[in-house]
């Protein structure tokens, strides 16, 4: 038999491409309805900086399980077979999401409930990103491991943005309904994944204890400059440039248009990361790959700022009917700068995803991809409580702006910091990665 020349070609990558898209388009979705509904509810009885103040505790709700448990579901991925970390995980995400649709449809979802299942879902994601992550390099030839990574990569980007976009029209259609539709989305992704077969993979045997080879992920990525690198740039830009977790402030009571506008809001960073996915599939980067990451984190501070003064710009220029409709200026210039953010922000995570997968030996891939996971959820996550607690001490639109401007210093900074990244030309990795001490593989 002829050997496949695409991933897509492999029965077992498709269904984890399925999976891994359907999971991540229901966990985005269901992240900004959240927030939504968080602050819709704080309204009701809080004053707007009250209000952003419980969308920052919202985001600690789902950041301390990936703090507590990261280490440990890393080296969980190592010792376990990921295809049955990844279904428990996806199981309990599609839990939460029944429960929140049921609680919604009754109208009985309180603060108090938003919170707990905020919490499990940090919980599934701590143990889904590394078992996933790690998976997907296990289930295709040496060869197409470089595009496997990539087009796995631009399967979790691409749903991250069009999640919530979809999410935001979803519960402006019906509260419950977007809680419905990622309940089948997670089922359906637990389904593909119950369809991959027992694949090969590297055993790990270690006389360190097992916190001992939770650490290992640890040490390699503080050894490895290029991944320590690419994972904290990400971590710190995204962290003060996190302008989408104020989309429902600026959709309620600075852009004044509701629940609908909130769609299309989170509607433009994605058409914006679809383009530049879709590019990449036609034309895949292949040169200067560190320097049009730094471009790329340093464009998506650039656009955060310019989200962020869109309204008081042009409502000191031209009025109220600055805003207040879907065409009105202001609203126009956020939702452009939100579309160059999304373009920017795949740039980014698609070169530093490619460059963490190849550049991280199979053996070490679970605890490596939890450290990432941590990284990447303390951007989020802890971008949103940053966010909202900078917002209840200076209000959103300071804190939107300034966080752009961090971005763009932090940018600037990792370039001189970590020059690896600005030499890393090609997605080839070294002939013999770098194992931490202590280890074997058979």
């Amino acid at each position: 038999m002829a050997a496949a020349r695409h991933p897509f070609a492999i029965h077992n990558f498709r269904a984890y491409w399925i999976a891994r898209f359907a999971a991540s388009l229901a966990q985005m979705a269901m992240v900004i309805v959240i927030g939504w509904q968080v602050y819709d509810i704080a309204r009701e009885t809080m004053s707007i900086k009250e209000a952003a103040f419980q969308l920052g505790l919202i985001g600690v709700a789902q950041f301390l399980p990936l703090l507590v448990l990261s280490l440990f579901s890393g080296w969980v991925a190592d010792q376990i077979d990921r295809r049955w970390i990844a279904r428990a995980a996806v199981a309990l995400e599609a839990f939460c999401a029944i429960s929140l649709a049921w609680l919604t449809y009754n109208q009985t979802v309180t603060l108090p409930a938003l919170f707990a299942i905020a919490a499990l879902l940090g919980v599934a994601r701590a143990f889904a990103g590394p078992a996933l992550g790690a998976l997907a390099p296990n289930l295709v030839p040496k060869a197409l491991l470089p595009t496997a990574i990539a087009m796995s990569a631009l399967a979790w980007q691409t749903a991250s943005v069009i999640g919530p976009a979809m999410g935001g029209y979803l519960y402006a259609a019906n509260q419950w309904l977007p809680y419905a539709v990622s309940s089948g989305l997670f089922l359906l992704s637990l389904l593909m994944l119950l369809l991959i077969s027992p694949v090969p993979r590297t055993v790990v045997t270690s006389t360190d204890s097992p916190w001992g080879q939770m650490i290992d992920g640890l040490r390699y990525v503080r050894r490895n400059r290029l991944v320590l690198g690419a994972i904290s740039l990400d971590l710190f830009a995204v962290l003060l440039g996190g302008a989408t977790a104020m989309l429902p402030v600026y959709a309620r009571d600075i852009l004044l248009v509701g629940a609908d506008g909130l769609g299309h809001l989170r509607a433009a960073p994605a058409l914006g990361a679809v383009a530049v996915g879709l590019f990449f599939s036609w034309r895949p980067l292949r040169t200067d790959v560190g320097r049009k990451m730094l471009l790329g984190v340093a464009i998506f501070g650039a656009a955060t700022v310019v989200f962020g003064l869109s309204a008081p710009l042009l409502i000191g220029t031209m009025g109220p009917s600055a805003v207040g409709s879907d065409f009105a200026p202001a609203v126009l210039l956020a939702l452009a700068a939100l579309f160059v953010l999304g373009a920017a922000d795949m740039v980014s995570v698609y070169i530093r995803q490619s460059l963490i997968q190849l550049y991280t030996p199979d053996e070490m891939r679970g605890r490596v991809g939890a450290v990432s996971t941590l990284f990447i959820s303390g951007s989020n996550e802890l971008g949103e409580a940053e966010s909202g607690f900078l917002a209840a001490l200076i209000g959103p639109i300071a804190a939107v702006v300034g966080g752009g401007l961090g971005a763009i210093l932090v940018t600037m900074l990792w370039a001189k910091l970590f020059p690896e990244l600005r030499r890393a030309r090609t997605f080839d990795p070294p002939a013999n990665l770098e194992i931490p001490p202590k280890e074997m593989t058979t």
